[in-house]
């Protein structure tokens, strides 16, 4: 089996041909094929990591993604930050999180802390 690193554009593109021929017809785990087609994700995904970094959402957008996939409305989420008031200032960026609505919101609804803690993006008082 002969496998390098990906070093360069054209490595990574070489190694995604490879393994995307694999996708429809996987190869079974413990062959050689599968040994390869295992060992070449994993340097795609290194270098996918090292060069296409993928920025974490917004945390007003992370919220509200999750409300919409639970089905949640905003007064569900007065436990977490105050007042209803309080809820449509956060999801209007009127106000930034507090650090315990950062925490009662990653408890209550399993949003990662580190999307959370980023800077909001307050709209503009005109």
């Amino acid at each position: 089996m002969e496998i390098h690193p990906i070093r360069t554009e054209a490595d990574y593109k070489a190694a995604l041909r490879e393994v995307s021929a694999c996708f429809d017809n996987e190869p079974a785990p413990g062959t050689a094929a599968g040994d390869r087609f295992e060992i070449l994700l994993t340097l795609v995904e290194a270098y996918e990591a090292k060069h296409y970094p993928i920025d974490l959402p917004d945390p007003v957008e992370a919220i509200k993604f999750r409300m919409d996939q639970a089905g949640l409305a905003p007064k569900d989420l007065v436990p977490m930050i105050g007042r209803i008031n309080r809820v449509y200032e956060i999801l209007n960026r009127k106000r930034p999180l507090t650090l315990s609505m950062i925490w009662k919101l990653h408890g209550a609804l399993g949003i990662p802390a580190e999307c959370l803690i980023q800077p909001p993006k307050l709209q503009a008082t005109n």
